[in-house]
């Protein structure tokens, strides 16, 4: 017999109290943040001069 938290086939977190793979509210714009974060760092680092060299010899 299934239990409570089976009964949809997704078991609940054993320390959430929700199902596995439920999202908390705020838990979308936290990850959404993180990710901007992360993308505009990358985007302020310089082109290393190895890939700049390799980009020249296309031309």
């Amino acid at each position: 017999m299934a239990s409570e938290g089976d009964r949809a086939g997704t078991p609940r977190h054993p320390d959430k109290g929700r199902r596995a793979g439920e999202e908390k509210p705020g838990d979308a714009d936290d990850i959404g943040d993180a990710l901007r974060s992360v993308y505009d760092d990358a985007v302020k680092e310089d082109i290393p001069s190895e890939m700049l060299e390799l980009l020249g010899k296309l031309n």
